[in-house]
């Protein structure tokens, strides 16, 4: 033990890790294309939050991504169905093979929709071994009726944090969205296009940066003296 680690009798130095740069930059990379899960709050038949989310699914396309988009349609409230509705399932097999997501919801009440909270509600922390958020990347985006607001991209940045995720700096906010979109429902061009252009080009890099040390850069002392206290009890537990 080193003369740093002596002077903290607290920490159990065998679990203690420094961290270790090439880890965070492997030698070998992934080579597929970024895998991003874009999610919108809305049901209404010509839904704005729907209309950012595919028009930001197109520039992720244009930038190499390979993209998934969930329509919340027929997703039930959290724990009104078991979770192996199909519904559930599907956003969760989407959310475990995701490397990043998109979430776009409008602003109703001054927070983000029951729609956009509820798809969040239903993708857990932990499955097992599988945890289907963490160290993945996320980008927010919001509509609003009216005036710029930023509400509910600061909710759902506290949701992504609580997801574990790294949520990327830059965000959008489209105002009057109804003013954004053309009859062919493609976003006119404007300094809200181009906020969305430059949030999922940011996305992108956050996505590559990151996506091979994800599971380094998740991987905790206090979690891994929790796994050695229980493995610990089980020896000890088989042999009384």
């Amino acid at each position: 033990m080193s003369d740093a680690l002596s002077d903290m009798p607290n920490l159990r130095g065998d679990l203690f890790r420094a961290p270790d740069r090439d880890r965070l930059c492997p030698a070998q990379r992934s080579t597929h294309a970024p895998r991003i899960l874009l999610l919108y709050g809305s049901l209404r038949k010509r839904s704005f939050s729907r209309l950012v989310i595919e028009e930001a699914g197109r520039l992720l396309q244009a930038m190499g991504a390979e993209i998934r988009i969930f329509n919340p349609s027929g997703l039930p409230l959290p724990d009104d169905a078991p979770d192996t509705h199909p519904k559930v399932v599907e956003l969760r097999e989407l959310a475990q093979w995701a490397e990043g997501m998109v979430w776009c919801s409008p602003e109703r009440h001054g927070a983000m929709t029951g729609i956009m909270k509820a798809q969040i509600d239903w993708i857990p922390l932990a499955m097992g071994a599988v945890r289907p958020t963490q160290g993945k990347t996320l980008a927010v985006m919001q509509v609003s009726g009216g005036s710029q607001s930023f509400n509910a991209v600061n909710q759902m940045r506290v949701l992504g944090r609580w997801m574990r995720m790294l949520t990327i700096p830059n965000q959008s906010s489209v105002a009057k969205a109804f003013l954004e979109f053309d009859d062919n429902d493609r976003m006119k061009p404007s300094a809200y296009y181009d906020r969305v252009v430059d949030v999922m080009e940011e996305l992108v890099k956050f996505t590559l940066l990151t996506r091979d040390a994800a599971g380094y850069l998740v991987d905790r002392y206090s979690e891994r003296k929790e796994s050695a206290e229980e493995l610990s009890r089980r020896v000890n537990q088989k042999s009384i």
